[in-house]
């Protein structure tokens, strides 16, 4: 017998197979004067850990009710001081990197050399010994904390991911499939929207972590599952039962108390499981990602309606001035022409196109007698008229959501040698998008027929434009208009 300590240790065995129980049970019991405890699987383990103190704890990976892996959690989060040596049939590589990045201190593979087992026994039961109160202290506590800051870590990764995802919602689902893989090591990732008047499920993207996007049948199974899911309106977590078999979590899409989809996860790598912190890992992404959901649609809902809102008092202007409605419509197609050619970014392009349809909103304040006129305006006409970029701006001022067209309406009759209007900017102070609205607007007013004159060509239009390059309009942007024709 080996010598033994000077203060007994008690060790906690965890085995389903009562033979293999008892061969370790028995091996210890030769080897040195131990306290040992029994346990049939992690449930049992866990209730033992919970009254018992243990200074290590010998397990198995495959146990029905609570696998090894689970109970390796769990013993990291009840004490990091007690080392626990983890046993199973199916070894691999992913199996034991995780069982050393979840805590254990050794692994060994099925059938094992049983003085194999007993020399790793002693060597890391003396090891503890050394090791003071206070360094054990010490250790535990830099372990917690360890543990605390990559939590904190992913939970922000997973915050600021879903943040930063930019485009439409099917932006936003790709970008939950892609993060949900990453973050729980998963290997096929699927996302179903959940229609409640038909009840059913339909597939918006299925992503295997190697073979990229496939596409297949949801199985009679997994529909029972998810339909689980959706009765209780809560995550479903299911570990493998044998081995090769797969582990799984299901989770809700919920928007207001109302799921919309099921996000679902698998993994198949040698019993590497998912654990508690994988799935509220997951809980966390998903909360996220539909309030982000939440916040877009409702975002769109209130821009539609304040959209819709102003393009009626167009439409007033409209029936009042004919031309001013084949006028907005073609600077609008000009504009955004060009800003697309110059691979201007798809926000800005969407707010250059509320700017141009709603460029002369104005002049819903401007009196018929001088936006009707059928002759050339006098110079105290055209000071009215010129009131109608700073009354568009006014007119959109309570709306903060339309703060970069407000800039974009005010200034698009500004010159880029500074003689424009309201405010006499020059060059770069005038906002970009209205500088291309000047070019757009101007355009459309020299190949337009009004009743005082006739309409310009086209050719005709586009010299009078290069003529005032560098003038009234910004040199840079006459090329790509021009190009955009």
């Amino acid at each position: 017998m080996i010598e033994t300590f000077k203060e007994k240790k008690n060790i906690l065995v965890v085995d389903d197979e009562p033979g293999v129980r008892n061969l370790i049970v028995d091996a210890l019991k030769q080897s040195g004067d131990f306290g040992i405890q029994e346990a049939c699987d992690g449930a049992e383990a866990l209730k033992a850990l919970k009254s018992d103190l243990y200074d290590l704890v010998i397990s198995d990976v495959q146990m029905p009710n609570m696998t090894g892996m689970e109970l390796l959690s769990k013993i990291r989060e009840i004490n990091p001081n007690i080392y626990v040596i983890m046993i199973t049939g199916f070894p691999s590589i992913g199996l034991s990197v995780s069982a050393m990045q979840t805590g254990a201190v050794d692994f060994l593979s099925k059938p094992f050399n049983i003085d194999d087992l007993l020399y790793k026994v002693q060597i890391y039961l003396r090891e503890k010994t050394i090791l003071s109160e206070e360094k054990l202290r010490h250790r535990a506590e830099s372990l917690r904390l360890s543990d605390r800051i990559r939590d904190i870590s992913k939970r922000s990764y997973i915050y600021d991911a879903i943040e930063d995802t930019a485009g439409n919602n099917d932006h936003i689902f790709q970008g939950m499939v892609d993060l949900a893989l990453k973050i729980a090591d998963g290997e096929k990732c699927s996302l179903l929207l959940y229609d409640e008047e038909s009840g059913e499920f339909h597939p918006k993207i299925i992503r295997d972590s190697l073979l990229g996007s496939v596409d297949e049948q949801t199985s009679p199974m997994l529909l029972s599952l998810y339909r689980q899911v959706i009765e209780r309106k809560e995550p479903l977590l299911f570990q493998p039962i044998h081995a090769g078999g797969s582990c799984m979590m299901c989770v809700p899409l919920m928007i207001r108390g109302k799921i919309f989809g099921i996000l679902s996860l698998t993994k198949k790598k040698n019993m590497v499981i998912f654990s508690e912190k994988d799935l509220h890992y997951i809980l966390s992404l998903t909360r996220r990602a539909s309030l982000n959901l939440e916040n877009r649609i409702l975002y769109e809902s209130l821009y539609d309606n304040i959209t819709d809102t102003f393009k009626a008092l167009v439409g007033s202007i409209q029936v009042r001035d004919h031309y001013t409605e084949l006028h907005s419509a073609h600077v609008t197609n000009f504009a955004l022409r060009t800003a697309e050619a110059m691979k201007c970014a798809a926000p800005d392009i969407e707010s250059l196109k509320i700017a141009a349809m709603l460029h002369d909103i104005g002049k819903i304040a401007i009196p018929d007698a001088i936006l009707l006129k059928p002759a050339p305006l006098t110079e105290e006409e055209y000071e009215v008229i010129k009131n109608h970029c700073q009354i568009g701006d006014n007119i959109l001022a309570p709306i903060l959501l339309f703060e970069a067209e407000r800039k974009i309406i005010r200034h698009h009759h500004e010159r880029w040698d500074g003689k424009g209007y309201p405010d006499g900017l020059s060059e770069e102070e005038i906002p970009f998008f209205s500088r291309l609205l000047a070019v757009a607007d101007a355009f459309d007013a020299m190949t337009t027929d009004r009743p005082y004159r006739k309409a310009m060509t086209q050719e005709k239009a586009i010299e009078e434009i290069r003529k005032n390059e560098g003038r009234q309009f910004d040199p840079k942007l006459i090329k790509p208009f021009v190009d955009s024709l």
